[in-house]
């Protein structure tokens, strides 16, 4: 098995739990402690690693009420950057929590997450819209997350296999 492969297992482990400690990451991946730390202090060197996060149902959180929308965008790309320069332009909003450039009727997606369906509709109407590069948009608001990351928010947990028995 390679390095690159060892990092691979690593950097699975690491997306299904970012706590897990690096003594079990070693275990788990025959290497020693120091070697998975070297590993993964390259990996978070070189960015492979961008970062680490909770996932958290803040539905769950008291007196929180939260909106996310996701805002597509139809832009004109800028010669020599296409749509890097907008993009760029619209993740550094602090509002904005991701941006992918789409296949399809529009350009880029965008997740937002805010206090109020109006704070959404000023930062579309007074930020987002307002962009040279920006044609149209479309907002939909997130209802409710069943799943985010892989992560199931409000799942039964019951086991439904059968039992089988002899």
């Amino acid at each position: 098995m390679t390095v690159n492969d060892k990092k691979i297992e690593i950097l699975e482990l690491l997306e299904k739990d970012s706590r897990l400690e690096v003594e079990k990451i070693a275990k788990m991946t025959d290497l020693s402690v120091e070697e998975t730390n070297q590993l993964i202090s390259e990996m978070e060197r070189d960015h492979i690693i961008a970062g680490y996060s909770t996932l958290i149902d803040w539905t769950k959180v008291l007196d929180y009420e939260g909106v996310t929308a996701m805002i597509d965008v139809k832009v004109t790309p800028t010669r020599g950057v296409g749509f890097d320069k907008v993009a760029e332009r619209i993740y550094r909003f602090p509002e904005v929590e991701a941006v992918y450039l789409m296949s399809g009727a529009y350009d880029l997606s965008v997740l937002i997450e805010a206090k109020t369906m109006s704070d959404i509709g000023r930062f579309v109407s007074d930020k987002l819209s307002t962009l040279e590069s920006v044609l149209s948009t479309t907002t939909h608001f997130v209802l409710k997350k069943y799943k985010h990351d892989g992560i199931i928010f409000e799942g039964d947990d019951d086991d439904k296999r059968i039992m089988v028995t002899p």
